[in-house]
């Protein structure tokens, strides 16, 4: 099992790279995102990656993060009808912060924009996975545990109602869920709905 590659980048194609190791060429499939932040060819490189072997082939995928090498894992060992090509396509799209978030705020729209992801798929996402989202979520730790809860309907009204405000003046619900969070730390758990749509909108203006 090949667990990390580290070497320098051989080529850089549509779907996939070369990483040379001591000579050795590793074929690593990837998500667009980790192709976007590989350095240029003769440069030095470490991707995470998962290996599968099938009967008839041995395959690499390569990550940039062992953070998102474990969204890759999660799509497919907790979601029916979802394989390797689907998992890397809405990583390709969303990263790991960015799906924790929409899986969290139980966004289907937002999951969905994965090319070859409908709808379907995206509620079966963010039903699967909306119990796990909290533990990877990376950067967006911090705000998550408010997220699921106006994704569940349970956030308390002066909050479900600032966020609300904001998203009705062009926010999206991720963007407004995070200026609301900052303002409760501001503000305090007791603030009114008219507070915190005020130092919402200072947080979003800075």
């Amino acid at each position: 099992m090949i667990g990390k590659l580290k070497g320098t980048v051989d080529e850089i194609a549509e779907d996939h790279c070369v990483v040379d190791v001591h000579g050795v060429g590793y074929v690593a499939f990837c998500s667009v995102r980790t192709l976007a932040t590989l350095p240029g060819p003769g440069e030095a490189v470490v991707l995470f990656t998962e290996t599968y072997v099938r009967e008839d082939m041995i395959r690499l995928y390569g990550f940039q993060s062992a953070l998102e090498r474990e969204w890759f894992r999660l799509l497919q060992a907790n979601v029916p009808g979802v394989g390797a090509k689907v998992a890397l396509a809405v990583l390709s799209t969303l990263s790991p912060s960015d799906l924790a978030n929409a899986i969290a705020l139980r966004d289907i729209a937002m999951v969905s924009r994965a090319p070859g992801v409908g709808k379907k798929v995206a509620e079966r996402i963010v039903t699967e996975l909306k119990n796990k989202a909290p533990a990877f979520a990376g950067e967006a730790s911090a705000t998550i545990g408010l997220k699921q809860e106006l994704g569940e309907g349970v956030a308390a009204a002066p909050i479900a109602d600032a966020v609300s405000a904001l998203v009705n003046l062009g926010y999206s619900r991720d963007i407004a869920a995070n200026a609301v969070s900052a303002a409760l730390k501001t503000a305090g758990e007791e603030a009114d709905s008219s507070k915190l749509i005020r130092l919402g909108l200072k947080e979003l203006a800075r």
